[in-house]
C-alpha cells in the first residue's frame, strides 16, 4: 500500500455514514479510495446498496485535510499499516466483511502460520478465573499459540502477562488511537507485550476515547482469532459480545462453567446453554476440540531432557494410570485428589516427557 493509498483509504475512513462495509464496497467498484473521490456521483448511486444519505459528505475537502494530519502522525511515529488486500493483513480478518479496511500495528506481531485464540472475560475477574486463565496458557504453551486480548482489566491482562511469562506472542487490540494507553495503569506492561508481540488498533489519533469504541474493537479480538474462549462473564458484558461476533465468523467459541449462583459464571453457563459455545472444563479441551498437534520436532528433544524425571504429582498419576489403566481426566483428578485444571497441565506435561499417550474419548494411558 503506497503513502497515496493511505492518504485517500484515510481520508474515506473519516466520511460519516460510510463504515467499512459500505467503503470496501465503494474501492472494489471504483478500484481505490482515490478513485471513489474522483467518481461522479450519479455513478457511485448506481451501486447497489448506495444513496444519498450514504454519499451527502463525501465531497468535503475536509476529510483530505484530516487524513493528511493522521497520515503525518503515522509517518512521525514510525507506526506500521496494513491495508485490507495487503498480505501482510491478519489473513482469518480478510474474511470478516465489517473487518477494519486499515489495520495499525506496533511491536514485532506475526501471525503467519500461526495458531491464535482469542481470551476474553471479566473485568472484575475471580481468583478462581486467573487460577483457570493462567493454567489455560501455561497448558497450551507447547502449543506455541498467539494469545490475542483486549489490553483491559481483569481477564485481558492476565492473558497477557500470562503469554509473556510462557515465552508465547501476544497481541492487544486497543480501542482507541497509539496517542494513548487505556487503562493509564497499564503502560507499564506495554514494552514487554511489544517485545512479545504488539499492539493492533483501527482507531486514530484524533479519535476521542468512547466506551463504544470497545465494541468495535472487539470484531478484531473474534476476526483474527480461530477460537474465542471466555473466561468468566457476568449476564452481560463486552465478551459476551466478543463470542457472538466470533460465532457469526463461524469460530469456535469455548466458555468455561460455574456454578449457577456465581454472578461471574452466568454469561458462560448461557452460552454453553444456547450451544453456543464449547464447554470448556479443562485446558486440553482446546487443542481437542481444534485438532491441534503438537510439532513433530518439539517431542524428543523435550523426552531427552526430562524422560522418566517425575515430581511427587506425576508419580502419583503415573502409578494411578499403571494400575488402572485407560482413564479419563475427571477419573484421574478425583482419585489422585488433584484438581482437574491441573491434571489437565500435568497430564500434557508428561506426554512430552513420553510416559503417556492421550486416547481417543479423552482418555489417557501409560506407554
Amino acid at each position: 500500500m503506497t503513502e497515496n493509498d493511505l492518504l485517500y483509504t484515510l481520508a474515506l475512513q473519516h466520511v460519516p455514514n460510510i463504515g467499512d462495509v459500505i467503503a470496501k464496497k465503494l474501492i472494489s467498484h471504483c478500484g481505490s479510495a482515490e478513485a471513489v473521490f474522483n467518481e461522479k456521483k450519479q455513478n457511485l448511486l448506481k451501486i447497489d446498496g448506495i444513496g444519498t444519505v450514504i454519499l451527502s459528505e463525501l465531497f468535503g475537502e475536509h476529510h483530505l485535510k484530516a487524513a493528511k494530519d493522521e497520515l503525518e502522525f503515522i509517518k512521525q511515529n514510525n507506526i506500521r499499516y496494513s491495508y485490507f488486500k495487503d498480505e501482510e493483513y491478519p489473513e482469518k480478518l480478510k474474511h470478516c466483511i465489517d473487518g477494519p479496511m486499515v489495520l495499525f500495528e506496533s511491536g514485532s506481531i506475526n501471525l503467519k502460520q500461526q495458531r491464535i485464540i482469542s481470551i476474553v472475560g471479566a473485568r472484575k475477574i475471580t481468583t478462581q478465573g486467573i487460577a483457570f486463565c493462567e493454567s489455560l496458557v501455561e497448558t497450551l504453551a507447547p502449543f506455541n499459540p498467539v494469545i490475542i486480548s483486549g489490553f483491559a482489566y481483569g481477564t485481558d491482562i492476565t492473558a497477557h502477562k500470562t503469554a509473556i511469562k510462557h515465552k508465547l506472542q501476544t497481541v492487544g487490540c486497543l480501542a482507541h488511537g497509539f496517542n494513548q494507553i487505556y487503562p493509564k495503569v497499564h503502560k507499564k506492561y506495554v514494552a514487554d507485550v511489544d517485545r512479545n508481540g504488539g499492539f493492533f488498533t483501527e482507531f486514530w489519533s484524533s479519535t476521542q476515547f468512547d466506551r463504544k469504541n470497545f465494541l468495535r474493537r472487539n470484531r478484531i479480538i473474534a476476526g483474527v482469532s480461530e477460537a474465542t474462549i471466555v473466561i468468566e462473564s457476568a449476564e452481560k458484558g463486552g465478551s459476551l459480545v466478543t463470542a457472538d461476533i466470533a460465532e457469526s465468523y463461524n469460530r469456535d467459541v469455548f466458555a468455561v462453567p460455574g456454578r449457577t449462583t456465581d454472578l461471574q459464571s452466568i454469561g458462560c453457563n448461557n452460552l454453553i446453554k444456547h450451544q453456543k459455545a464449547h464447554m470448556l472444563t479443562n485446558p486440553l479441551d482446546v487443542p481437542y476440540i481444534l485438532n491441534w498437534e503438537l510439532e513433530t520436532d518439539i517431542k524428543p528433544v523435550v523426552q531427552k531432557q526430562l524422560f522418566v524425571e517425575l515430581d511427587d504429582n506425576e508419580k502419583v498419576i503415573y502409578n494411578y494410570l499403571k494400575t488402572n489403566n485407560k482413564q479419563v481426566l475427571d477419573l484421574i483428578a478425583i482419585n489422585c485428589d488433584l484438581p482437574i485444571f491441573k491434571v489437565a497441565s500435568i497430564l500434557l506435561t508428561m506426554e512430552l516427557k513420553g510416559v503417556i499417550r492421550p486416547l481417543p474419548g479423552k482418555l489417557f494411558e501409560v506407554i
